[in-house]
């Protein structure tokens, strides 16, 4: 089993997922979104967040609106379409359904006694889940490192 390609394919499109929650609390600027991500523990660049943002605007899900700023130029604050919050309420039950499933077999595991080292961090590159007809821009977070047999 490559371990790096399991991970990689657990965190396809929750990047997505996470943007569309943070945007859904209302207009938000993007570096505003970098910082939350950050703090968080997924990291992301500015090179990977604003072809993400484009994608999701050309799928509908976001839309954007210009305001002045008193600093500098205007800043692009985003806000989720109908279709946007739509789909985050699907997302929400899948991501519910998934994480309790899950949990459910972690829990057993660990009821049987099996240990899981903590979690540091590794930067790797994936390729976000399409959610229409879209590029396939890569997309650079930070996850955990795998487990080093000793």
């Amino acid at each position: 089993m490559n371990i790096e390609n399991a991970q990689v394919q657990m965190r396809k499109g929750i990047l997505e997922f996470c943007i569309l929650h943070i945007i859904s609390r209302g207009e938000i600027y993007a570096s505003d979104m970098l910082d939350e991500l950050t703090s968080a523990r997924i990291m992301v660049v500015e090179g990977t967040l604003y072809p993400l943002l484009t994608r999701l605007k050309n799928a509908g899900l976001l839309d954007y609106k210009w305001v002045e700023s008193t600093s500098g130029p205007p800043r692009k604050y985003y806000m989720l379409t109908e279709l946007g919050r739509n789909s985050l309420e699907s997302l929400n039950e899948t991501w519910q359904e998934l994480s309790d499933s899950v949990m459910l077999i972690v829990n057993r595991a660990q009821a049987n006694g099996t240990q899981v080292a903590p979690p540091t961090q590794v930067a790797v590159t994936v390729q976000p889940a399409p959610l229409t007809n879209s590029s396939t821009e890569a997309v650079d977070i930070v996850m955990p490192e795998p487990k080093q047999d000793q």
